[in-house]
């Protein structure tokens, strides 16, 4: 299957590598990105020749979080299209979260908003030390939501409130000690960084590692279907106050938000 906003790539050891191909919009998430995401991990998790998936992007940033066209049609829409278009960002993270094999983030650039929710279903990710990251959607008037579940399961409630209401950008390095990432390399060692990740893997069984995965996930905090439908409602509720009209409204109109300061 070919996809138009993704490439993927496997190697000769079933090392896939799965690149959000969209440069020119800094690998911002489209409906159409959504959906190819989807299908590519469940592609991928089927693929008995895929041993390890390691997921990066084209250009300068990793994701850049909603594409901004996608959130001006959300303006416009009606509650239950908000449903739906939030139940596509929630579900394509949980594919990635629960392919049965190991997904490895080679960051090779900025990540925010839902970028930060595709670092977070990674089994490991190592991004580059002039990154930025940031969960920036208070700063609309939105709430991480749908990303929620996988970064309070990544970071912990503790070091995740540092970063998940305020909208503040952060560093690689404070990344590392948030949990995001595992490291943060200069950009001329991330092949070799990752190459270190994949190469254990290829001495393991595929079937054990598949269910040793499923079983940290199982043990881990609940994201069930419950969850999803809980933060898809949440986001659905936030989308009709006016704080978002007002936030993203701003944001298009190149203006200050009535809530900011000075």
């Amino acid at each position: 299957m070919s996809f138009e906003t993704l490439s993927i790539a496997t190697d000769g050891r079933g090392v896939a590598t799965l690149t959000l191909n969209r440069p020119d919009k800094h690998n911002a998430l489209s409906a159409q990105m959504l959906a190819e995401l989807t299908q590519a991990a469940v592609n991928l998790g089927a693929d008995s020749a895929v041993r390890v998936v390691v997921l990066t992007g084209a250009g300068k940033s990793f994701c850049a979080g909603g594409d901004l066209g996608w959130m001006r049609e959300q303006m416009q829409a009606d509650a239950d299209t908000r449903a739906r278009e939030a139940g596509k960002l929630a579900h394509m993270l949980q594919a990635l979260n629960t392919m049965p094999k190991p997904l490895i983030g080679a960051l090779q650039g900025n990540a925010f908003g839902g970028g930060v929710g595709m670092a977070s279903v990674c089994d490991v990710a190592i991004g580059v030390d002039s990154l930025r990251m940031g969960l920036t959607e208070t700063r609309l008037g939105l709430i991480p939501a749908t990303i929620g579940p996988y970064v309070l399961a990544r970071m912990g409630e503790g070091r995740a409130r540092r970063v998940f209401m305020s909208a503040r950008l952060f560093d690689a390095q404070e990344a590392v000690t948030l949990g995001l990432l595992a490291r943060a390399v200069p950009h001329a060692d991330l092949d070799a960084a990752i190459e270190a990740e994949v190469v254990p893997y290829l001495s393991c069984a595929p079937g054990a590692v598949a269910e040793a995965k499923a079983l940290a996930r199982t043990l881990g905090p609940r994201i069930d279907a419950e969850t999803i439908d809980m933060t898809i409602n949440a986001l659905k509720t936030r989308w009709e106050s006016d704080e978002a009209v007002e936030g993203i409204g701003a944001f298009f109109d190149k203006r200050a938000t009535a809530w900011a300061s000075d």
